[in-house]
Formats: C-alpha cells, structure tokens, sequence
C-alpha cells in the first residue's frame, strides 16, 4: 500500500483496534493464476486472524502456501474543496484502512472451527442479546459445519494508513473538521472525530477508531 510517511500508522496496536472495530474484511489470493476476493468477517485473536469460506466458494482450495491479502476498511469520506480557504485546490478523500498480509492455515480440527464461530457471535451479537450458539444444539452445528471451510491467517506484515487532511495547514484541517460536523452521516462524523484527536494530541487513540 501507498503510505505517505504523514498519513502512515506506526503503532502496530492501533492497527489492531482498528482490524477489530472493522473486522468485516476483504480476503485477497490466487486461484488459477488470477486474483480473487472474498468479503468476510475476520476475527483478531493474538497474531492470527480467524474466518470461514463457504465451502462451494473456490478461493480456498489452493490458498495455502500463498501469502494472502486481507484490507481492513475503516471510515471514509469525501473532502470538497469547496470548504478550503481558496478554490485554488480539488477534491480529496479522508480514510483509515490496515492491510495485513500472512499465509492460511486451513482448521482440520472441529473444536478450533467451533471455537472460532463461538468467537464470532460473541463479538457481533449484543450483549443483551439472548442467543447462543450452542443453543442450536451439537447435531445441527455439525451439519452446518460441513458447509464452510474455517481457516486461520498467520500475520506476517502490517500497514496502517489514516489520511486525515495531515498534510494541510491547520486553518484549512479546522475548516473540514467544521464542514464535516454538520454532515449527519456515520463516516463524515468518525472522520471529524479522528481529525480532533489528531489535532488534539498528534496521534492516532485507539479509542477513536
């Protein structure tokens, strides 16, 4: 990934938060000499990063001994130049995304597969949500079971980019940060939220993302 050294994200655990708060990834491999993409949720357990195929998908059966691609893709959202201080400029867009990079492991073993699924719920479900996933009972869970193929990806490599108008002044990064506030869409509030901190303390928290 293209990392301006302004926009780059050197704390390796700030690019855990941010794969953990947007786990919803896309899987990037070769199969049969092309490139190939799957959209999946992955769950972050140490140095590893858990999910599961749909068996009938292809990607999986010759994605061992590669090393795959998975992008991350946090807030994002369109800059005008319109908000600028001069019309001398043109339009930009503020995100926050984590590449990481490792190779697959396919899950032969049935309880590190169901460990894996327990993970999932637990972490998309409410907390006042009342549904377990044992609750479906053993016979039913195996047979689900057969129709996915669980694996696990080994991370090798990390990038981290948050672009959030650093390489502006100070004026023209208040003038968006102001401009964005009264934009009542989930993005261009996050993104308003990430330019503060940056402002306010030079970094990027981990609370924010």
């Amino acid at each position: 990934m293209y990392i301006p050294k302004d926009f780059k994200i050197t704390d390796e655990s700030l690019a855990y938060e941010i794969m953990k708060e947007h786990s919803f990834a896309t899987l990037f491999s070769q199969h049969d000499g092309m490139p190939c993409a799957t959209h999946l949720p992955l769950i972050v357990k140490e140095k590893y990063l858990y999910g599961h195929f749909a068996r009938p998908n292809p990607q999986w059966k010759d994605i061992e001994d590669q090393t795959v691609l998975a992008v991350f893709h946090g807030p994002h959202c369109y800059i005008s130049p319109s908000w600028y201080e001069t019309n001398k400029a043109v339009p930009t867009w503020n995100y926050v995304t984590v590449h990481a990079y490792g190779e697959v492991e396919l899950l032969e073993d049935e309880k590190e597969l169901m460990d894996s699924f327990h993970d999932m719920v637990m972490k998309y479900e409410a907390p006042e949500s009342p549904y377990r996933l044992q609750d479906a009972g053993a016979e039913y869970l195996a047979g689900m079971s057969k129709g996915v193929q669980g694996f696990k990806i080994k991370i090798s490599k990390l990038e981290g980019k948050a672009k959030l108008s650093q390489n502006h002044s100070l004026q023209r990064q208040e003038r968006v940060i102001n401009q964005l506030d009264h934009i009542p869409h989930t993005d261009e509030q996050r993104i308003s939220a990430l330019m503060k901190a940056n402002l306010k303390k030079k970094d990027y928290p981990s609370s924010s993302f």
